[in-house]
């Protein structure tokens, strides 16, 4: 029987930034489930906690109050060592900007992050041929990220988030630095991989491609406000 729990678990989370003695209440009261396999988009203006939301769950941030459970077990009181293991083997990620090293190759930006896991040769060769070839970039194993369009440099982003076999994939506003003929080519990507089984989580500012999710969580002033599910994005937007 399956396991029906979720793989993230948020129980009255808050994040509070504290500068020159005054208190910004990043995020309030945060209730959200992640199911495995689910596309979740989290939607809402610019400066209204998208991202503060989005670097706790990725634990590049830690919550100021509230209970994280990630694939079963609490994280929200991790040390820095214990978080970056953690993301390392249970989360991808991927960037607005892409983040990668520019005097490094395809093979070599995608292959970097099993490099942190004493993983052999043969196994990470292994590894980065499978997750280039689900992006269609095995053919630009020895190029450089100068050497392709945006485009091409996200789906090689997408390979390196999938690299390690995580538990999730975090998308950062994937489609920010893109064309829409390249944002759409990236969704659709991401739409592929959710079918395949891989359980999203995306921040974007764009109800275009929010649509692509199972649901979207709206976020207002650091407060979850509406949540909506695909098909009522679908017909909003059409």
């Amino acid at each position: 029987m399956a396991n029906a729990a979720p793989l993230i678990h948020l129980n009255d989370v808050s994040k509070v930034f504290l500068a020159d003695e005054v208190e910004t209440h990043a995020l309030s009261g945060i209730h959200l489930d992640i199911a495995v396999g689910e596309f979740v988009a989290i939607a809402g203006p610019s400066g209204g906690g998208k991202s503060t939301l989005l670097s706790i769950l990725g634990l590049l941030d830690s919550p100021t109050g509230g209970k994280y459970t990630l694939n079963g077990t609490p994280v929200e009181n991790l040390n820095a060592a214990e978080r970056a293991r953690v993301r390392n083997r249970e989360i991808g990620f991927i960037f607005q900007s892409f983040n990668l090293i520019g005097d490094l190759t395809v093979y070599e930006n995608v292959e970097l992050p099993l490099t942190y896991r004493g993983l052999g040769a043969a196994e990470r060769k292994q590894y980065v041929t499978e997750a280039l070839e689900r992006v269609s970039m095995a053919h630009r194993t020895k190029h450089f990220p100068a050497q392709l369009s945006g485009g091409q440099q996200q789906r090689v982003a997408v390979a390196r988030a999938l690299v390690g076999k995580p538990s999730i994939l975090l998308a950062d506003e994937p489609t920010g630095n893109l064309d829409s003929k390249n944002g759409v080519a990236v969704m659709k990507l991401l739409e592929e991989l959710h079918r395949g089984g891989a359980t999203i989580c995306m921040v974007t500012h764009d109800p275009r491609f929010a649509r692509y999710a199972d649901r979207a969580i709206h976020i207002f002033d650091g407060r979850i406000v509406d949540e909506q599910k695909a098909a009522a994005l679908a017909e909003e937007y059409a």
